[in-house]
């Protein structure tokens, strides 16, 4: 079986979970049967050569449009099937999937998450017009939480017949192949004796941040020493190092900006706690996993498909509500050992039920059952 898979970008410093979700299949699936070819905006630099460009990074969406028709033109007659990450992407080549059966993996509600950004009525509206248009075609969508798939049927309409969850998955070799925890704080210069906390977020509304600065200032009360790093790049990220200033936080949140992707594992290993903070629209959280993969607890708002994930693990890990009064008690619970927390080796079983061989054979599932 051959599956054209078209994604969103390829680009290095901005590349959130959806597209590490991409990227990983193309290792994945072709151990199992399952030969791809992708196509993203941006440079892919895939040494496989698998996966190519049909535009710019910063192309319009016109630009876009034009260049995956093209792309697609020429890859379509070998695909047995069309998986589709970004429906602004896919609509444009809809009339020319013909009879190749289309999955979606739905990654987020694109008119949802440009409101809470702040995006006009009537942008969030012809958004939410091309989302459905490609969710009507799809044979199958793949959804990351059962929270995903009632998002679907609520906000889109989809039969809930039409739609899989199948969870994200984590490379254990990348994420567990560590050291100790202070071998990593080594690594990454960070204090040897400080209480640790780490988020790594895509720096927007979304994901809560403005709301764990505050807790922070509350939780250095009780534990003058605690250090906060917020790993990730976003427009809110001159906003979030004002908020820093206003409450002299400077000695406790340190917004390290983006980090590559091969330093991920030792941020997520130097931590004490990683915490997920985000208020809406977060399907799954991939960093939740990467982070358990890693020995390191994951403390999490109630938020989308999060409590899926976590709660089987240790309940105590899901706050009571994404407030940034639950987010300071939850912190200082953990701590300081009010709370049951999973030991390193709880954590990483936990994450090798998620473990990619295993999350790609259930999607190899999904696409023989419209091939």
């Amino acid at each position: 079986m051959t599956a054209l898979q078209i994604g969103m970008t390829a680009a290095t410093t901005r590349r959130g979970g959806a597209d590490r979700y991409f990227f990983d299949l193309f290792r994945a699936l072709p151990p199992i049967g399952v030969e791809l070819r992708g196509l993203v905006v941006g440079d892919p630099d895939d040494p496989l050569g698998a996966v190519r460009s049909f535009a710019a990074g910063d192309a319009s969406m016109l630009r876009r449009w034009v260049g995956i028709q093209k792309a697609f033109a020429s890859l379509i007659e070998d695909a047995d099937l069309v998986a589709s990450h970004f429906a602004a992407h896919t609509v444009a080549i809809l009339h020319r999937i013909r009879s190749r059966p289309l999955v979606v993996h739905f990654h987020g509600p694109w008119k949802l998450e440009n409101r809470i950004e702040g995006t006009g009525s009537v942008k969030a509206t012809l958004q939410g017009s091309i989302e459905s248009a490609v969710y009507r075609r799809a044979a199958r969508l793949i959804v990351l939480s059962n929270a995903f798939g009632e998002i679907l049927v609520r906000e889109y309409g989809v039969a809930r017949e039409r739609i899989r969850v199948i969870p994200g998955g984590v490379d254990l070799t990348r994420f567990s192949a560590l050291g100790s925890r202070a071998d990593a704080r080594r690594v990454l210069g960070w204090p040897l004796d400080r209480p640790t906390v780490v988020t790594v977020r895509r720096l927007v509304r979304s994901k809560g941040l403005e709301r764990l600065v505050d807790a922070i200032d509350a939780v250095r009360k009780e534990l003058p020493e605690i250090l906060t790093i917020i790993v990730g790049s976003g427009p809110l990220a001159a906003e979030l190092e004002s908020r820093v200033r206003e409450r002299r936080l400077g000695a406790h949140v340190r917004l390290s900006g983006h980090v590559p992707d091969d330093a991920l594992p030792h941020v997520y290993r130097a931590a004490d706690l990683c915490v997920v903070p985000s208020v809406a629209l977060e399907g799954f959280g991939l960093v939740v996993l990467e982070a358990l993969a890693c020995g390191t607890p994951a403390l999490v708002t109630p938020v989308g498909g999060m409590p899926e994930v976590v709660g089987p693990l240790a309940p105590a890990l899901v706050l009571p509500d994404a407030g940034g009064a639950a987010i300071a008690d939850g912190i200082v619970a953990a701590l300081r050992g009010r709370i049951p927390l999973p030991d390193e080796q709880a954590c990483r079983e936990h994450a090798a039920r998620f473990r990619w061989p295993c999350i790609a054979k259930r999607i190899k599932d999904v696409y023989d059952e419209v091939a």
